[in-house]
This record gives structure tokens, sequence and C-alpha cells, in this order.
């Protein structure tokens, strides 16, 4: 991770503590002629509201502003990463361990790129995963994409998660 997004991570942290907000992933990028500074949050349990991700960029776009962090033009966007979210931690694969998921690897394994099945964890960094009926065990760091399907099983989570939230 690049200095700028540590100092942006810095900036962040304390604006979704007092939300009760984590950060899902960070990233800024040029896309087409424009910058592009992307933040996933969430709220465990339960979801995201307008509202969070509202005050988050209304809030990191003025510590942003003070800090003078980023010295050319860039767009600010604030969301959750859905239910069906892009794993992009070791942990996300620990986390969601019991539920479908879509993985792509930077290399072919066993003569394929593509995998889809239920995920069984992560051991020794190494993504265990159920497909067709087989464990795979695929190296962490082989691992270009992965994120989650939109399953019923992972609607009901969600929802159930939602329900056990504050109001």
């Amino acid at each position: 991770m690049s200095n700028l997004q540590e100092q942006i991570e810095q900036l962040l942290d304390p604006i979704l503590t007092s939300l009760g907000l984590t950060l899902w992933d960070l990233d800024f990028k040029k896309e087409g002629p424009q910058w592009l500074l992307r933040i996933y949050i969430e709220h465990e349990p339960g979801g995201v509201t307008l509202g969070d991700c509202e005050t988050v960029s209304r809030d990191l776009s003025t510590a942003l502003d003070v800090e003078d962090l980023i010295p050319h033009a860039y767009t600010l966007e604030v969301s959750s990463p859905g239910i069906d979210r892009p794993l992009t931690r070791a942990k996300d694969y620990a986390r969601f361990a019991g539920f479908e998921a879509k993985l792509e690897t930077r290399a072919p394994i066993d003569g394929r790129k593509r995998f889809k099945g239920r995920l069984k964890g992560l051991e020794a960094e190494t993504v265990k995963i159920e497909v067709e009926g087989a464990e795979l065990a695929l190296p962490l760091e082989e691992i270009e994409k992965a994120k989650l399907v939109l399953t019923d099983d992972l609607i009901a989570a969600h929802q159930a998660a939602d329900e056990q939230q504050p109001n």
C-alpha cells in the first residue's frame, strides 16, 4: 500500500471509529483522465446506510482538504462493498467460510484459472474451497480476484445480521 493510502487511512480511522464503522477497502487510482478515491465501509452486524456514506464522505473530504494530501483533482466515492462483496483480505476467506464464492487465479492451477464453490476457510495462507465435490487448496498469493456469489444463504445471513443491529 502506498504512503498516500496509509495517510488517507490514518485520516479515515477516527471518522469511522466514531460512527461504529470499519474500513473494508480503499482504492485510489486513475480511471481515464480522472483520479478516483473509492472508500468501502462496513458496519457489523448489519449494513451501511446512505447516511453513513454521506457522513464519511463529508468528514473525510473536509479532513483531506485541511491536510492537502492529494495535490490534484479527484473524485471521492464512499459506499458499502455490497452483500456479494469482493474478498480483498486474508481474513475475508475465514469470515465468509460456508458461503459460495468465485475466485480467479493469476496462473492456471490444475489446468484452470476460475473456480466457483463453497469457501471452507483459510489455512496457512491457503484458501480452501469446495468445487464440484472436491476440496481444493489455492495459494492466497495466487488469487487475483475473488467475490462472494449472491445466494439465498448469503442474503439470509445478511438479513439476520441486519435484524441484530440496534436501531
